[in-house]
């Protein structure tokens, strides 16, 4: 039997982004080995028929020992399982899971699903984690790019010059992610927030919002609901649930019915996007969007047809374009939702990806 390996960082992003492809695969008689740190997805992807080995990857340690021994971890696991094609995503897989495929000289296949905070922030951490992946994804078969500026960016380093292939994100699953009938006139409005905590995703910008919003309008609502990121901002946001600030939701298994009784999906992010999985989903339900005009969101919406596009880290611009929301008539908010799930079905279809993973699989699986 054919063995396909998928590394991560979570379980959740395999599972949530990408359930669709590990299907296919097993239904073409591949099997699937997924290592990630464990979570609640893991029985999910059993299920599905998956073989799952717990990995430790920590996104924000550069711990130079635990480092060593994920790369040694990932050359064991390749070395016992004998894959015919590892998939790496995020960075940390996609160096130390490309490290050891060079290694083992197994072939692979990596998605770079953003630049990260390292890069994004420069200094001798960029310098290190561009040398990085200039090495490790050297001799990978393909590199998908899930934003035009990260493939432009890093093929001025000389990574993916050959290889690189431009994808749509992760896609969106178009069955899973509904269109559904916009929230009747009567509702009170409602703002959403669906990201991971963190400050770089626009947390902060949108409570201050909302703070500015719920002094002027007391029927207007602001939805968060998040995973992971600072554990800080628990507190802080069960407290401004209490003062009913915003409604928290805390960490949602199914993030389709907050979206659905939305009006608005708000990502006032300033983080390096590969291509902003909320906005997709947002849009595929037919939901117009407030986003940052940045990589990874300025594709998704075309400003002032399917949404608005906000100017970087500036609460100023966001503020104003909540209240241009506001201002449009009814007719207008469920026009820019259908105008929004048109875009996505002829441009961000999960089904897109799937086949192309598929296809290049195929090619360098061993028959």
């Amino acid at each position: 039997m054919k063995k396909i390996l998928m590394i991560g960082n979570t379980d959740y992003s395999i599972y949530i982004y990408r359930k669709e492809l590990v299907q296919s695969l097993i239904s073409k008689g591949y099997k699937v080995i997924i290592s990630s740190p464990n979570g609640d997805r893991v029985p999910l992807l059993k299920k599905m028929g998956c073989e799952f080995i717990e990995t430790n990857v920590s996104s924000y340690s550069i711990n130079p020992l635990n480092e060593i021994k994920l790369l040694i971890n990932y050359i064991g696991i390749i070395k016992e399982n004998k894959p015919d094609v590892i998939l790496t995503y995020t960075i940390k897989p996609n160096v130390y899971g490309g490290f050891a495929s060079k290694i083992t000289k197994t072939p692979y296949i990596s998605n770079i699903t953003g630049l990260g905070s390292a890069i994004e922030n420069g200094g001798f951490l960029k310098l290190i984690s561009i040398l990085l992946l200039k090495i490790s994804l050297s001799k990978a078969k393909v590199i998908f790019f899930q934003n035009e500026s990260d493939k432009v960016f890093l093929n001025k380093k000389q990574i993916g010059l050959d290889n690189g292939i431009l994808i749509p994100g992760s896609g969106v699953n178009l069955i899973e992610h509904q269109f559904e009938d916009y929230p009747t006139e009567s509702n009170p409005l409602q703002f959403s927030f669906i990201s991971r905590l963190k400050k770089e995703k626009g947390l902060e910008l949108f409570i201050e919002a909302a703070k500015y919003f719920t002094k002027k309008h007391s029927d207007i609502i602001f939805n968060i609901a998040g995973f992971a990121g600072d554990e800080k901002y628990h507190g802080i946001l069960l407290d401004l649930h209490e003062k009913r600030i915003i409604n928290y939701w805390g960490k949602l298994l199914n993030v389709h019915n907050l979206i659905k009784q939305s009006h608005c999906i708000v990502h006032p992010t300033y983080y390096p996007e590969g291509m902003s999985n909320i906005l997709l989903e947002g849009a595929a339900t037919g939901r117009p969007l407030i986003s940052t005009n940045q990589p990874g969101c300025a594709e998704i919406i075309d400003d002032g047809v399917n949404g608005f596009l906000i100017k970087k880290n500036d609460l100023n611009d966001l503020i104003q374009k909540i209240e241009l929301f506001i201002k449009l008539d009814y007719d207008q908010k469920v026009e820019m939702g259908k105008v929004g799930r048109i875009k996505i079905e002829k441009e961000f279809s999960r089904e897109i990806i799937t086949n192309l993973y598929v296809k290049y699989i195929e090619n360098y699986s061993t028959i």
